[in-house]
């Protein structure tokens, strides 16, 4: 690891958001207002205070989880904090099924809806094991895993392309894990899930920037760290805290970072052939 971007604050008050801005600068809080984003897996934790964080900035949010009644929550978040929800706009969408998947593009291409990224946050856990999970895992359970966490990002970045390219704006975020580069005994089918995320998200970087070369191409990892979610439900740490770097990534103007690796605390990462990127997510370019 070399870089980073210094004065990332987690645990800004989403209640005031107005005040804080999650630390953007007013130019990037403003530049989000008006874009569309497609984010899945936002019923609950990271994706639901992404979620709720753009839509303060004036972003449209299409909204995706298998759980209507998780989708309407995120709502009533919303609403709790002030901000319009007329700019969250739900659709439930199983990730694993191609089919809903390709529903889901061709209705917003129906509504006129012009996305301008996409942030794959949709997960599943690995159900305890002891520590041989690769050995006592059954292949449904492994094919379910891979299917949510490495396929369903693929599908939906997939889909998403064309709607990207017409805007000009191809960003993609991929929240991954730090089990994406551990071994931990017990934990290899997921260890092994968001690796494949990590390959999945710099892949995408190198060809979307060779099939596109005029487009304002960003494609990067996030590593949201530890926070309470539905699958971490005793963390005293928000999911918010992932906020203040994803909005960062997603607002950067056009020259910015693709097929890099982030950590929500302002850390710039090296994973395989990807060197950390160099520059402050703040720098003036």
């Amino acid at each position: 690891m070399t870089g980073a971007t210094s004065g990332i604050v987690q645990d800004f008050d989403p209640a005031a958001w107005r005040q804080h801005r999650f630390g953007l600068p007013e130019t990037r809080w403003a530049a989000l207002a008006g874009k569309t984003f497609w984010i899945t897996g936002a019923g609950t934790g990271y994706g639901r205070a992404l979620t709720i964080a753009l839509a303060a900035a004036g972003a449209r949010v299409l909204v995706s989880g298998r759980r209507a009644e998780k989708l309407a929550e995120t709502m009533d978040a919303a609403a709790r904090l002030s901000i319009a929800t007329d700019r969250i706009l739900p659709h439930p969408c199983d990730i694993t099924r191609p089919e809903e998947v390709a529903a889901a593009a061709a209705s917003f291409d129906a509504r006129g809806i012009v996305l301008s990224g996409v942030v794959n946050n949709a997960a599943l856990p690995l159900r305890p094991r002891g520590t041989q999970a690769l050995l006592a895992i059954e292949p449904e359970e492994w094919q379910s895993l891979l299917a949510t966490n490495v396929t369903g990002a693929w599908l939906v970045t997939r889909a998403a392309m064309p709607s990207m390219t017409r805007s000009a704006s191809i960003r993609a975020l991929f929240v991954t894990s730090e089990a994406g580069w551990a071994s931990t005994a017990g934990m290899g089918p997921y260890n092994v899930s968001k690796a494949a995320l990590n390959s999945l998200g710099m892949s995408f970087a190198e060809e979307c920037a060779a099939a596109y070369p005029n487009a304002d191409v960003q494609i990067n990892v996030l590593v949201p760290g530890e926070a309470r979610t539905e699958m971490n439900q005793g963390s005293k740490i928000s999911p918010f805290a992932i906020v203040p770097m994803g909005l960062a990534l997603l607002s950067h103007p056009r020259g910015g970072p693709n097929g890099c690796f982030f950590h929500r605390d302002g850390r710039h990462l090296s994973f395989a052939y990807a060197a950390a990127y160099q520059r402050s997510l703040f720098a003036t370019l």
